[in-house]
């Protein structure tokens, strides 16, 4: 199984700040848009409002998180395509999983399309996940076409489409 950091030290240090800066830091517990208790970078796994963590304890807990959240990616996707898939892609992608979760992810077009080798379909598939609790969520939206470009620039580096417009939904 590979890891985000075997494909090198720039591919793990964009993976870091790509996913930790869509995910913000915050020490102190708060809900989220659909009233989960959350903390540190997006942690909601036992969270209880209340809860307080330093900055090191976050940054702990969130590479925990990366390092599980990859293994279930990297199940999900087939074995002779995932070594192919380049590191900005695999990050853009990475950063979906993270915010969406893998029971999503499972049963989600984007890794059909990934797994048949349509990598751009693939990419085309991120603003589609842009609500949350039933509402299109502007932040969502913002944070997956900047995936989606991410995950263009990894196939050619040319951006294939505009990216989606915020409609309210």
């Amino acid at each position: 199984m590979r890891k985000i950091l075997k494909r090198g030290a720039a591919a793990t240090a964009l993976a870091l700040s790509f996913i930790g800066g869509n995910e913000g830091l915050k020490t102190e517990a708060y809900l989220d848009i659909v009233g989960v208790p959350t903390v540190c970078f997006g942690e909601t796994r036992g969270v209880e409002l209340g809860d307080s963590y330093t900055p090191a304890e976050c940054g702990a807990m969130f590479a925990d998180r990366l390092a599980e959240v990859e293994a279930g990616l990297d199940r999900l996707i087939a074995d002779p395509l995932e070594d192919r898939i380049p590191d900005r892609t695999y990050v853009a992608i990475l950063d979906w999983a993270y915010n969406a979760g893998l029971g999503a992810a499972a049963r989600s077009t984007l890794i059909r399309k990934l797994n048949a080798g349509d990598l751009r379909g693939a990419c085309n598939e991120l603003p589609r996940w842009r609500f949350a609790g039933g509402k299109g969520i502007r932040g969502l939206l913002i944070r997956r076409n900047k995936a989606r470009q991410l995950c263009h620039e990894g196939l050619d580096g040319i951006p294939a489409e505009v990216p989606f417009r915020w409609e309210g939904a």
